[in-house]
């Protein structure tokens, strides 16, 4: 099956009165990158959890995003910083003394102040933070959200593929074309320079049907593009081989589509048939449509 680089999934898990909520997103990177945001508290964690993501994806950026807020119905509790509210405290009375301003700071206002209360994290809290199923916990609700990524990267990779393959298709529909004409090239050549000789011919020298004979030989020789024609259609089959396989295909399908683009055009430059030309040209228009949406594929 093939998957595309570009996906999301989210999960959340209780543990501890909190709430745990896991979001990985993925886009489109040459490699795997894995950028990881949770809790300063449980970056011991952080390596298990990457390597556990790269076990599942080849290829993209991921962003892993784990946040920690309070259940619904638990209570958070706040403590007094009596050293933050002492120095308010006395720098209002320098104020006072200082400049001869003239009020009063209130309790209401005191509290209000940054600093002066904190949330205080209870012994739940911080006993959840060192708990031994911690670990196991966090493993589970990553792979839950990794599920719900990896389903919608291989829903559109699905997409992507019955694209490509259709593509891939039409390449075989221009390339039984250009076979077709690819004959008719040397015996037009042939038919057009014996009638330029015709009317060249004055009389004045003789006609030697060998020299003809060769020179058309050498023109055959220099246009055949048999090879080319071969080599296309052996990258067809890999490339649908790659997109019917099971595993990441899209960097070998990049480097497919730079020999396919490298064949036709070594048919345009070598065959100067007016209808394999246009073939060619159609064909590379084709082939660049493969290679955007090849770059969407893990």
């Amino acid at each position: 099956m093939s998957y595309s680089m570009t996906g999301y999934g989210q999960s959340a898990l209780q543990f501890g009165g909190h709430k745990i909520t896991f979001e990985v997103k993925s886009v489109n990177n040459r490699y795997c990158e894995v950028v990881l945001r949770m809790p300063r508290e449980w970056t011991a964690y952080e390596d298990l959890l990457r390597r556990m993501v790269q076990g599942h994806i080849k290829r993209g950026r991921v962003d892993v995003i784990i946040n920690r807020e309070l259940a619904e119905g638990s209570a958070e509790t706040y403590a007094l910083n009596r050293s933050a509210a002492k120095a308010y405290l006395e720098s209002a009375e320098a104020l006072v003394r200082e400049y001869g301003l003239k009020g009063e700071l209130s309790l209401a206002e005191l509290l209000s102040l940054p600093g002066v209360m904190a949330a205080r994290e209870d012994s739940a809290s911080t006993a959840a933070d060192s708990c031994e199923e911690l670990p196991e916990l966090l493993q589970q609700g990553l792979q839950l959200s990794l599920d719900a990524l990896l389903e919608m990267r291989a829903r559109e990779g699905a997409h992507l593929a019955e694209d490509l393959l259709r593509r891939l298709d039409r390449l075989k529909e221009l390339h039984a074309g250009i076979s077709e004409l690819a004959p008719q090239t040397v015996r037009e050549y042939r038919e057009k320079l014996r009638q330029r000789l015709d009317l060249l011919n004055d009389g004045t020298f003789p006609w030697d049907e060998h020299k003809f004979g060769m020179e058309v030989a050498l023109f055959a020789d220099r246009c055949n593009i048999d090879e080319e024609l071969t080599r296309l259609e052996s990258h067809f089959g890999q490339c649908r081989a790659l997109l019917l396989g099971g595993g990441p295909a899209g960097r070998k399908l990049d480097f497919l589509i730079q020999e396919m683009n490298r064949e036709t055009n070594t048919i345009g430059s070598k065959c100067n048939h007016l209808g394999v030309v246009n073939l060619t040209v159609e064909l590379k228009a084709e082939l660049e449509k493969i290679r955007e949406q090849a770059a969407n594929l893990e």
